[in-house]
């Protein structure tokens, strides 16, 4: 058993180790920290932010505007995904609208909502935006799975609506729905921070990225970038637990 955990141990250990060796050896090969600072250099810039007020406060900011724009594109791509499955008129009417959605440039739908909405809005509409076709594909999927002679039988033993999408659709669709969100969320955290780079609220990471860029703080730009990478990985992980609970075993990848 131990001999198993170390194994897996350092299968995780392995890889960080190359990458950050790599680091080290690019940053040193380079010789210039505006260009490309080092581990040491960033994780002191991290540390010296983290002292601050200023930096949980951006963070929290970030961290509500990304996931209540997650949560909502979940909302919104289950609603839609059994609605289309239902209805064949509401099917042809929003598919298009939301393969759009999913293939249009994240930036133009930035600078298009920032003539509509206040800049601290913009984050969590994009990352609903970006999150609800994801969703809305994977529950289509998994709605559509249920083979026609599991059909028929559930006709054929008179089963209701309601009994049918408690007992054949929603075990079916259930493991596409959690692939579609665990696939969603890194989309969220990209789309939600790029929107604060060129919306820029008070309060927000992707401001403070922005700065960095703009002030060539490269050390600071690679510290809050190492904080939105930690952060969406936290996030992850605990909706990837409470998944598994939910549904009382493993992740079963549509």
């Amino acid at each position: 058993m131990r001999s198993k955990r170390l194994k897996k141990f350092i299968r995780l250990l392995a890889p960080a180790l190359f990458w950050l060796g790599l680091w080290v050896f690019a940053a040193r090969l380079v010789g210039q920290p505006l260009l490309l600072p080092g581990p040491k250099l960033v994780l002191s810039t991290l540390w010296g932010l983290m002292g601050t007020a200023a930096f949980w406060r951006h963070a929290a900011a970030t961290l509500w505007r990304v996931v209540s724009g997650a949560l909502w594109g979940i909302l919104a791509g289950v609603v839609l995904g059994a609605a289309t499955h239902t209805s064949r008129a509401l099917d042809v009417l929003l598919s298009p609208a939301i393969r759009v959605i999913r293939a249009a440039p994240v930036v133009s739908f930035i600078l298009l909502i920032l003539l509509w909405a206040g800049s601290d809005k913009v984050p969590v509409i994009i990352s609903a935006m970006m999150v609800m076709p994801v969703v809305w594909e994977n529950l289509r999927a998994g709605l559509a799975s249920p083979g026609r002679e599991l059909l028929e039988m559930a006709r054929s033993y008179d089963m209701g609506p309601l009994r049918r999408a408690r007992f054949i659709y929603l075990p079916a669709a259930l493991p596409y729905l959690k692939s579609g969100i665990l696939s969603s969320l890194g989309l969220a955290w990209k789309s939600g921070v790029a929107a604060e780079v060129l919306c820029t609220p008070r309060r927000a990471m992707g401001t403070q990225i922005f700065y960095a860029k703009l002030y060539l703080e490269t050390p600071a730009l690679f510290s809050w970038t190492l904080t939105v990478v930690v952060l969406s990985l936290i996030i992850e992980g605990l909706i990837r637990f409470a998944l598994r609970k939910k549904t009382g075993g493993g992740e079963n990848e549509a």
